[in-house]
Formats: C-alpha cells, sequence, structure tokens
C-alpha cells in the first residue's frame, strides 16, 4: 500500500514537472509586446531652450516615467534610445528600433515657435501638409548637422529641402493606420485627461520616423516658448502627467490589436470628409472608391453579420493589420452616401480611400487624375 501511494506520489510529481515545465517554456517562449522610447536630443544637443528650459531634460523624465509604468506589464517590454543625458544619432535611434524588432517606436520632444503658439500634436510620418508642419521638421531633422560625416551617412539628405521629404514617406506606408491610431489615441488623453489643448495629429517627413519598421510616432508635448505650458512641462507634475497620458496610450493600443474589431481606424484630418454627401454623380475614370471601417489584427469573414449589417464588405492584409473596406465604386458621389451609411451604423471614425490599378492612393491624388 505504502509503494503504491509512493509511486502515484512520484508520478504526480512527474505528470506536475512536465506541466510547470511546459509553462515555463511558453512563458519563455511568447514574445513581447516591444516598445521602443525614444527620448530626443541628449548630450551636446539640448533641443530647444524656450524659457530657459531643457527639452532634452524634460523629454528624458517623461520618457522615463512612461517606461518605468509600462514595464510593470509582464507582457510588454521596454526598450530606450538613451537613459540618461547622451547624444544619439538619429540613425542610431531607429537602429535600436529595428533590431530589437519592436512593434512601437515612441520619439518625445518639446516644441518651440516665436509667436505664442501652445498645445500638443502628435506626428506620424508622411508629406507635410503646411509650412507649419514643414518646419517642425525640419528643425527635428537638423540634427543630423551635430553629427560627423553627416552627409554620408544620411544620403545627401537635405533638412532645408521639401523634396527631400518625399522619398521618405514609402518606407512607413505600411504602418501608417497603425500609427495614426496611436498618434489619435495620445491625443485624446492629452485633451480629454489631462485637459491639455491639443493640435491634433499630423504628417511630416521626419527622419527618425522614416528608417524605422513598425508603427511610429513623434509627440511634441507642448511649447517651451509659451510661458505657462514651458513651465508645466519642467515640473514634476506636468511630467508625470505627459508620462501617464502616453503610457495609457500605449496600452489601450497594445488592447486594441490583442481584442479589437470594427471601430478601429483613425484618421488624418483630410478635405474630403467636410464635403457633404451629393446626388450629383462623380466618376473618376480608373479610380474605385471605398470606405475604410476598420483595422485589426483579428482577421474576420468579410459578411454583413459581423459588420453591422452592411454588405458588399471587402478584406485586404496590409503588415500586421486587416483592412476591412465597404463598397466599391468610381462616383465619388455614391463613396460619399456610402461614407454616410457606414457612420450611421457606428464607423464613425471611417474614411473614404481610393485605389488606382490596385493601389491605394490618396484621394485628393484621385481627384486631381479626374482633373488631368
Amino acid at each position: 500500500m505504502q509503494t503504491n501511494r509512493l509511486l502515484y506520489n512520484i508520478s504526480l510529481l512527474i505528470v506536475l514537472s512536465f506541466f510547470v515545465g511546459t509553462s515555463f517554456s511558453y512563458a519563455q517562449n511568447k514574445k513581447k509586446f516591444v516598445v521602443v522610447l525614444d527620448a530626443g536630443h541628449g548630450g551636446h544637443d539640448p533641443g530647444n531652450l524656450g524659457n530657459g528650459y531643457k527639452e532634452k531634460d524634460i523629454a528624458l523624465n517623461i520618457v522615463l516615467g512612461a517606461g518605468k509604468e509600462l514595464e510593470k506589464n509582464p507582457d510588454i517590454k521596454v526598450i530606450y534610445t538613451r537613459k540618461t543625458d547622451v547624444f544619439i544619432k538619429l540613425r542610431e535611434r531607429a537602429a535600436i528600433a529595428n533590431n530589437a524588432d519592436a512593434d512601437l517606436f515612441v520619439s518625445v520632444h518639446c516644441n518651440a515657435f516665436s509667436n505664442q503658439a501652445h498645445g500638443t500634436e502628435t506626428f506620424v510620418l508622411g508629406l507635410h501638409a503646411s509650412e507649419r508642419n514643414f518646419e517642425v521638421a525640419k528643425k527635428e531633422n537638423e540634427v543630423i548637422y551635430l553629427e560627423e560625416n553627416y552627409d554620408v551617412h544620411y544620403e545627401g539628405f537635405n533638412p532645408n529641402s521639401p523634396e527631400s521629404l518625399i522619398g521618405l514617406t514609402l518606407m512607413q506606408e505600411a504602418y501608417l493606420d497603425q500609427s495614426i491610431q496611436l498618434a489619435h489615441l495620445v491625443e485624446s488623453n492629452f485633451a480629454n485627461s489631462l485637459k491639455r489643448k491639443s493640435r491634433g495629429v499630423k504628417q511630416a517627413g521626419f527622419w527618425v520616423l522614416h528608417n524605422t519598421y513598425m508603427p511610429s510616432v513623434l509627440i511634441e508635448t507642448g511649447f517651451l516658448t509659451y510661458k505657462n505650458e514651458g513651465a508645466y512641462l519642467n515640473s514634476s507634475k506636468g511630467q508625470k502627467d505627459m508620462a501617464t497620458a502616453i503610457k495609457d496610450a500605449i496600452l489601450k493600443y497594445k488592447k486594441s490589436l490583442d481584442q479589437n474589431i470594427g471601430e478601429s481606424v483613425f484618421k488624418l484630418e483630410d478635405p474630403i470628409e467636410d464635403i457633404e454627401a451629393s446626388e450629383k454623380e462623380q466618376i473618376i475614370k480608373d479610380v474605385v472608391f471605398k470606405v475604410q471601417i476598420a483595422a485589426s489584427s483579428k482577421k474576420l469573414e468579410p459578411k454583413s453579420y459581423n459588420f453591422k449589417g452592411l454588405s458588399d464588405i471587402s478584406r485586404d492584409k496590409e503588415g500586421a493589420l486587416y483592412k476591412y473596406f465597404y463598397g466599391n465604386t468610381s462616383d465619388l458621389a455614391k463613396a460619399k452616401q456610402l461614407h454616410k451609411t457606414a457612420k450611421n451604423k457606428g464607423y464613425t471614425t471611417s474614411y473614404i480611400v481610393a485605389f488606382k490599378d490596385g493601389k491605394k492612393i490618396s484621394v485628393d491624388e484621385a481627384l486631381k487624375t479626374s482633373a488631368n
């Protein structure tokens, strides 16, 4: 009897050891969600010095605060481009993220301007829509002049030339929707949780974003040149607030990729969204318009029961995301009606997209095509 009990206990230990070992092995092999946090400037590059404050110090404190909170999540691995006051080259910042096979790259900065401009703004990579956006990108890109042999390492890139920015956009194109999604979450937290003025999500040509192979954003946490805002960002409270808002946005973004389907699309400002739906036919030859209603890591059948009763759903995969579209028409007026229907169904952040020869193009480009 005792022998049988002993054998039973030994067998039980072996079984338990197997399951514990298997679980441990699974935990070891499970890929963590990797976030690279980049504090702008550093070392002999102080960044902007509005009202005597140092951008490099404020950005570092915000990054360290956000990272400390993110590290409490066992599913997240945080990597810093710098944790001390050192100078890191732009190309090295991107390389750190790429070598880590990161899931997100978040660069933190402080703004400056000659007037009373204030508020937060978060950038994704793209062609600047305004001279102001170009000036912000130009200022951040000019850090390459502090590096030795910059003309060799940056292949003739000229921060002062708008034309130099055109080539930057292609590499990040596959991650644009995800970058926009994170950027909107960041700005939403700044505006709603912190009650800060948000200047919105914008596009501009930042070199540090173009060379990363994952969703990437550059956050301007406010203007040091604006007295009240500079004092806030230089304070412990302001830096903690900003760190928390950025951390919460990253966690919400990760959760949306893990679980969400449906209204997970965020958009940039687009003039087409402000045009009322018209009954007048507006055929754009060789162009197909669709309404993008969702983007998710989940693969769903493009059936009406998965999309609140909407029919004529199509699906496409870009990078790690599945994109879901409603409708298919060369009539821009009809596309606007479809967009209105989608919004009435609850897809309030849906937007019109255009395709030519099977390749996605901007709606603005589609309209210019028709004008030629």
